[in-house]
């Protein structure tokens, strides 16, 4: 069962042996950000996830390069919030023993500066991009420029619904400075893409020896994949579940998006959560909910 005793917590946070953080869009959003499925998920009459997708781009990249570049003069214009600076200082208290996986795409973790081997970014990263020419392997990371090119310069009005639709031409959408010739795209993951294999493959790896006896789920609802698998995988091996977000979903394993059946082991991994949910802003939670490791004064060096 899920309990809201912070002390439970904070007792079981200080004993853990290692820690996995799944960080969806929840936190970001007290930067400022739009979540990608709530009231921001329409972009100038568009689904934003209608956008996120290879066919998109291959059929009009001047509308998705015109979504991305607004969704990357947002996450500049935006800064860190405490909860992200808290994941931070409980990476560097927690050498090897602390992993972040992030679903979202906007830096802001790297911008609360989080040890990079302690942060995987699941969905990859608006400030990365790469060619799309088969024949390229351009791909470069950490490029806040912004305008990418002058044709994508976000006015104060970009993500008005009134606007007329503007059709960018091609050779003035950013193009691979390598090759010369293939466009560039975000590096993001897209609808219908692979995750990325590394990360995943780190992240399982940070599971295997099954001494992760606490997952913290921010920002993002504990019952939907991969958040679930993560959850699951933590719980099922006898650790706990801290749920920090302004929604709290109870179910129990079991109750997935995946397809019951009727076997005899099906039934058998069934179990409930264990662990605590606290409901509300994750900025505002995390630092309050992990100081008896990063202390207090970690904000006041961050100022």
């Amino acid at each position: 069962m899920l309990s809201s005793d912070l002390e439970s917590f904070q007792k079981h946070l200080l004993s853990s042996r290692k820690i996995l953080a799944l960080v969806g869009a929840g936190l970001s959003q007290s930067s400022g950000l739009p979540t990608f499925r709530g009231e921001g998920g329409i972009w100038r009459n568009y689904d934003a996830a209608e956008l996120a997708t290879p066919e998109a781009f291959h059929n009009d990249p001047s509308t998705v390069w015109q979504f991305y570049a607004h969704r990357r003069h947002m996450s500049l214009q935006a800064k860190p919030n405490p909860g992200h600076y808290a994941l931070a200082e409980l990476a560097r208290r927690l050498p090897g023993r602390f992993l972040t996986l992030t679903q979202n795409v906007d830096g802001l973790s790297s911008r609360a500066d989080h040890p990079p081997e302690a942060l995987l970014k699941l969905h990859g990263d608006l400030f990365a991009l790469k060619c799309t020419s088969f024949f390229c392997s351009y791909s470069t990371e950490d490029n806040f420029a912004d305008p990418l090119t002058p044709a994508l310069c976000i006015t104060d009005n970009y993500n008005s619904a009134q606007l007329q639709r503007h059709r960018i031409p091609e050779d003035e959408l950013p193009t691979c400075p390598q090759c010369k010739e293939g466009m560039l795209r975000p590096g993001v993951v897209w609808f219908g893409e692979s995750l990325p294999f590394k990360v995943m493959n780190t992240a399982d790896e940070f599971l295997e020896d099954e001494d992760v006896d606490l997952i913290i789920v921010v920002g993002t609802s504990g019952s939907v994949w991969p958040a679930a698998g993560y959850v699951e995988r933590v719980a099922l091996s006898g650790g706990k579940v801290a749920i920090f977000n302004m929604e709290i979903d109870h179910y129990q394993y079991g109750e997935s998006e995946a397809e019951t059946t009727d076997s005899e082991d099906s039934s058998n991994e069934d179990a409930v959560i264990d662990g605590w949910a606290f409901k509300g802003n994750a900025s505002e939670w995390l630092p309050k909910a992990l100081e008896p490791v990063i202390g207090r004064a970690f904000m006041k060096r961050r100022v």
